[in-house]
């Protein structure tokens, strides 16, 4: 053991970086994204150049970012935690009084051959900020009054712009990413409870306001609740999405129909098949044990990062970690409820696996810093 750290002294400290990465955590997020690859080519009928290739050219150039933001040490990171905060809430204001509209939501910002989603740079923003907040707390601070409102701010105030967009989703998973932070600085848990107890009244509230002057919901997101609660109540309209994607993930069965031989996606009866509903794809064409096993491959993922982080002996790094792979963790389960009814569909995406560029880059960026942290450790 002694010849081999002396002989990996002598290797160019690059060259040392990259052994250092987390190669499991690359083989997954890797086998994942390929996975996903596979089934944009299936749904679109056999043509790879409809949803695959760009999804596979977008895959490597964030793969390459990932790589190169970890390549660089975390405490520049850190020291960027305001600007990267900053500059994503800037942005999230020129959406709201510029951006584009798609599909009934203003949320992007076109940039020619790309379509920016500073909605999906807050998320990490967030993180990278909360982690750097809490870096520099005294930690015998955290629990105080004054010390747990600064982070509910920082949370706050980007989610009330997300959700003026209108994106639900989003804005939820903020809230959850920023939870999720404060929880592993070690804020009480007598903050969570009053949260929990609001979180109870706001929904309370919701359901009141419908039909009134201060309704505090959309009508389609009132659409989108009723859907949930009872999708067959309108089984042509409002809740065909959730039942075609049902009837796809239970006709798969144990082992699925095929490669590409999903009826429900092949047949265009299953909607948003390339985005929000490209898990149902997959359990129909490979059953219950495809499926199980891409939750399987997410599970290695968070797995190895959450080892990453409780090794990781920098508080800052840790908590970074930790943000990142909530994210990752967020995105997973919030799509799942989605799709298997569980909970309102809410155009979350499925990481590394539905089309979308941004969501897609900004993910790998995430992994990135991930990297970052458990690249330049403390050893």
């Amino acid at each position: 053991m002694a010849f081999f750290e002396n002989r990996l002294k002598q290797v160019p400290t690059g060259f040392r970086k990259i052994l250092y990465l987390n190669w499991p955590v690359v083989v997954l997020i890797s086998a994942v994204a390929s996975v996903g690859i596979l089934m944009l080519w299936s749904v679109a009928g056999g043509d790879f150049d409809l949803w695959a290739k760009r999804q596979a050219q977008v895959f490597v150039a964030g793969l390459i970012l990932m790589f190169l933001v970890a390549m660089v040490p975390v405490w520049f990171w850190r020291s960027m935690a305001g600007v990267a905060y900053i500059a994503s809430f800037i942005l999230l204001i020129i959406v709201d009084l510029y951006g584009v509209v798609g599909m009934g939501a203003q949320r992007w910002i076109d940039l020619g051959p790309l379509r920016l989603q500073p909605s999906e740079m807050m998320k990490f923003s967030l993180v990278l900020m909360l982690a750097a907040y809490y870096d520099w707390l005294d930690i015998r601070k955290v629990s105080r009054p004054l010390w747990v409102l600064i982070p509910v701010f920082l949370t706050a105030a980007p989610t009330v712009l997300v959700l003026m967009q209108p994106n639900l989703g989003t804005s939820l998973m903020l809230l959850m990413a920023g939870g999720a932070m404060m929880f592993a600085a070690g804020v009480s848990y007598w903050y969570f409870a009053v949260v929990i107890g609001g979180v109870v009244g706001v929904i309370a509230a919701i359901f009141q306001s419908r039909g009134t002057e201060w309704q505090l919901l959309h009508d389609y997101q009132f659409r989108r609740i009723d859907t949930f609660l009872d999708p067959s109540a309108d089984p042509l309209g409002a809740g065909y999405n959730i039942i075609q994607a049902k009837i796809a993930l239970g006709s798969g069965g144990w082992s699925g129909k095929g490669f590409m031989q999903g009826t429900q996606s092949r047949l265009n009866y299953l909607p948003e098949k390339q985005t929000d509903f490209i898990f149902s794809t997959l359990a129909e064409e490979f059953g219950f044990v495809g499926a199980f096993s891409l939750l399987i491959l997410y599970a290695l993922v968070i797995g190895f990062c959450m080892v990453s982080a409780l090794q990781n002996k920098d508080r800052f790094s840790s908590l970074l970690i930790i943000g990142v792979v909530s994210n990752f963790f967020f995105y997973i389960a919030v799509n799942l409820s989605m799709v298997m009814g569980m909970a309102p569909v809410v155009g979350v995406p499925l990481p590394l696996m539905s089309y979308g560029g941004s969501a897609m880059l900004v993910i790998l960026i995430g992994f990135g810093l991930m990297q970052s942290a458990h690249v330049h450790r403390p050893r």
